[in-house]
This record gives structure tokens, sequence and C-alpha cells, in this order.
């Protein structure tokens, strides 16, 4: 009969060390609190000095340190410094075993603790979830880690639900929140309300300002940085898109549109424009304005008109995407004479003056000063029928104003879309439940979809002559306005006037330039 000799195990299996070693285990400590306010602050505070008291009080421990996060969320460990610290000096043999209060504070992603855990475990280090009382290295470990990893992830889901629920209702009632510290204009005032700061409404106004006279983003914020102006985020370097939010954000006249972005995945706090997928309000006159609304609204119009433009627009300086050449169309651009020597000139041509060889257009070159000073006696001639001009459009405004017919035209197509949608959305249902010859539903469902694209086009375009015709009409008003405003003839070159009255300049000969304004009205005038 075979004998059986019991060989006693000389390694500790959860410490990897021999029985016998008098070594002490290196245990670290991990916290995290998930906010930044004070009384969780407090908590974190609480959860370090207990765990450093905790390590030290036991005599087979040595402390390894304390690592921690504050105000980080649990749901991934990307941006957990502390966390990525403490894995790696564990990857690098620096800790035996790491003690944390819950799976909760470890992270609520289960694939993250899941994932971090086997790492860990594969460098013989284990971790000790306290308020579930888990070992790593028990065998049962891992299952009740999946499990309580699960419901953390399953809480962390509930609570951010909960939070959109909170912010949609805030949105939904009309409360309006941003983030003042990188929001130019605006301070945070009694009851969260928006509080124009003066000094740097005046920045958002002259970028508004000189957007109308004619200069692009891109030349706006390299003025603004030429002139050392601090940017939104307090330093010296503009953007061209900072300068083109600024442009079309809707808070500066005074209301406010919610909910532009929504979280796709609660775990990974991806963000995303929103175009459509959830609801967004709009809050009118919500807080002061920084400009008016006939001022945020030209510029809207401004930029739609240099998008429309045939020729590439180009916005160096104020004549820039200005002058038309006469011959082919073409815009006018900067060129400079004599450029490294004392006879160095900017001047005003063609930029398809030379474009084709053995041709090129006849038509003059400029300055900035001439084309200025023929401004002046263009505006000048337009003064003398301002009676004649305002009386035309006075009559003219009320007709483009008078939308009705289009606005029946928009309201009807929307309804017939909303109709087709939901006759549509009974047909796919209806097959989903009744069998039918699907040859029949496919034509019916193409049927459908067809009147619903043809309801949609003729919506689209009512709508887009609405707003086309709201903006000529607004253009016009604003053009008589400032032409009535001009009580005395013009002396020197006004840029505000340039901006509201002067719709394009078309260069013939140096004696035949000719001054389209916004009214249609047409000066000819020459050097």
């Amino acid at each position: 009969m075979p004998t059986v000799k019991v060989l006693p195990a000389t390694i500790n299996r959860l410490t990897a060390m021999p029985i016998d070693s008098q070594q002490k285990r290196r245990v670290a400590a991990y916290a995290r609190v998930s906010s930044d306010r004070e009384e969780q602050l407090t908590s974190y505070a609480a959860q370090v000095d207990y765990y450093t008291r905790y390590i030290n009080g036991r005599e087979d421990w040595e402390f390894a340190g304390m690592y921690s996060d504050e105000g980080i969320t649990g749901t991934n460990t990307k941006n957990r410094e502390g966390f990525k610290n403490m894995v790696e000096d564990a990857m690098a043999g620096k800790i035996d075993l790491i003690i944390t209060k819950s799976v909760s504070r470890f992270a609520r992603n289960t694939v993250d603790s899941l994932t971090t855990i086997r790492a860990l475990k594969a460098h013989n280090v284990e971790c000790y979830f306290e308020k579930e009382n888990i070992w790593t290295f028990d065998g049962k470990g891992e299952l009740l880690l999946t499990i309580m990893s699960s419901i953390a992830q399953e809480e962390s889901r509930s609570i951010s639900e909960n939070c959109t629920w909170g912010q949609r209702k805030r949105l939904a009632d009309g409360k309006v929140s941003l983030a003042y510290k990188n929001f130019l204009g605006y301070d945070k005032g009694p009851g969260g309300k928006l509080v124009i700061n003066e000094k740097e409404a005046e920045v958002v106004r002259r970028i508004y300002a000189m957007f109308l006279s004619g200069l692009t983003p891109g030349a706006i914020s390299r003025k603004l940085m030429e002139e050392c102006v601090l940017s939104p985020t307090r330093n010296k370097t503009w953007h061209y898109t900072t300068v083109k939010r600024i442009l079309t954000n809707e808070k500066y006249k005074g209301d406010a549109l919610l909910q532009k972005e929504f979280t796709v995945d609660f775990l990974t706090k991806k963000r995303k424009k929103n175009e459509g997928e959830v609801p967004q309000y709009y809050v009118e006159n919500d807080h002061e304005p920084i400009v008016s609304r006939e001022v945020f609204d030209a510029v809207q119009r401004e930029f739609e008109r240099r998008r429309n433009l045939d020729n590439r627009y180009s916005g160096v300086n104020i004549l820039s995407s200005k002058i038309v050449c006469g011959e082919c169309g073409s815009f006018y651009g900067s060129k400079v004479w004599h450029s490294t020597d004392k006879y160095r000139k900017v001047v005003f041509r063609c930029n398809k003056k030379y474009s084709e060889k053995g041709k090129h257009c006849d038509t003059p070159t400029v300055t900035e000063a001439e084309v200025k000073e023929l401004f002046v006696k263009a505006v000048n001639i337009l003064l003398v029928s301002t009676n004649e001009i305002a009386e035309q459009l006075e009559k003219l405004i009320p007709i483009i104003r008078d939308t009705d017919k289009l606005e029946k035209e928009r309201d009807e197509n929307f309804r017939t879309m909303e109709r087709l949608v939901q006759v549509m959305n009974d047909a796919i249902d209806e097959n989903a439940h009744v069998p039918e010859n699907q040859a029949e539903y496919q034509k019916l469902y193409n049927s459908l979809e067809k009147q619903y694209n043809e309801a949609k086009t003729a919506y689209e375009k009512a709508l887009t002559e609405l707003g086309n015709r709201q903006a000529r009409a607004q253009s016009l008003e604003d053009f008589l306005t400032d032409l009535r405003g001009q009580n005395v003839p013009l002396d020197k070159f006004d840029e505000r006037l340039w901006a509201s009255l002067l719709d394009k300049i078309v260069a013939y000969s140096r004696d035949r330039i000719a001054f389209w304004f916004k009214d249609g009205s047409k000066i000819m005038v020459g050097m």
C-alpha cells in the first residue's frame, strides 16, 4: 500500500512570500471623493487620516503611501492621476497590498475595475475593499468584485440620469448658467443672473463693429493680439474660432439657447453637439444685452452674405471683398509696391489682372485713400436724394415684411410632415406585428417617404425665404435710419456708414467707379 507524505507549503499564497518570513507587507491606501464641495473634502480628509493610522497601527504592515484624487469622477480612470500613480508604483514592485473604502471608491466602471485588479494580481499585488470585505486573492474575490462593480456602475448610471433630469428641468424652466470663467463680457450676479462686465463688454462690442466694417474673424483675432487684448481664457492668444463663437452667441443679444450639447455616455462623459437628439430651450430677454438685436442680426446676415459670395471673401481690411472688377467680376485685392524701399505703397487691383498669359484686365489700380475719398463723394450725392429714397423704402419695406402667405405655407408643410411621420410610424409598427405583403408594404413606405421629402423641401424653402425677407427688410431699415441720421454733408470717411450703407463698388476705369448702396441706388463717380 503506497505511503502518502504531506509536504507543507513554504510560500504564502496570499503574500507570495515564505511562510516563515518576517518581512512586512507594504500597504498603500487609496481615497477618492467625486466632487469638490466642502462636505466631500471633509470626507476625503477623514479617509486619509483613517487609513494612515490604520496601516501604521499594524505590526505586520509597512506604510507604503497614501494615494488620492479629489473632485474626480469614478466612472473611468482616465483623469485620476493619484489612481494611475498608485497602479504604476504597484506594478514596479513598491506595493504588496492596496486598501480602499469600497468598490465604488475604486471604480464605478466594471471593465476598468476588473482590468486593473487582474493586472495587479499578475504582479502579486492584492486589493482589499473594506466595506464589502473583499480580498482579491481570495477564490471568491473576483466573483464578488464583478457583482459589486456592476452594482456600483448601475448606481453611477442612476446618479447620472438623476443629475441629467435635474439639469433638463432647470433648462425647461429657463434657468441659464454658463462657464463665467471663460465667458467674455459677463459676470455671475445675484441669483445666478448674468451681469455685464463693462470692461470686457467693450471688447465684445469692438469685435462686432470690426466684423461689420468688413474684417473676418481671423483678421479680428490678429488685431486683438497685436493690441495685447486678453481673450476669454485671460491670455493674449486669440483664435479664429473664439471670435466666431462670440459673433454667433445669442447670449450677447440678451437671449439664451439652452442644451446646445449633451452627454452621450455617462461612463466616458463624452459630449456632442445637440443636432436634435434632445430638446433645446430658447429663452428670450433673459438678461441685459451687450449688443443690440439689430447689430447681432446684422452680423448673422453678413455671415450669410459672405458664404453666398461667388468669389472667396477676404477681410484683411475694410476694402477687402468690397471692390469688384468691372471686366471679369473678380474681387480686388491688396498688393504691395516697392516693398523694400522708401517708396513702399499698398494698392488694390483686380486679383485676376495677370492670371492669364497675354491677357489682363484694364480696370484701374486704386489706393485705400482714393476709395475712401470717392465714398465720401458718392454718399454726399446719395444724400441729395434722401427724401425720395426714404419715400420709396417706406413703401417697399412693408411689402417685404408682409410674409403671411409664406408663414402659412411653412406651417402647412410642417403639419404635413408631422402627419406623414405618424402614418409612417404606424405602418412600421403594423408591419412588425401583422404579416403583410412586403412588396406592398415597401411600395406604401416609399410613397410616404417621397411625400415627406417633398413637404420637407417646401418647408425649408419657405423657411429660407422668410429669413431672407426678414434680413432684407432689416437691412433696408438700418440703411434708412443711417441715411436720415446723416443730415449734413459728409466731410470725412465714416467707417460706420461704410458698413451700413455700402453694398459693393464696381471699378471700370478711373473715371467710372460705381458705388452700389444697399437700397439698390447706384452712384457713378470718378477720380
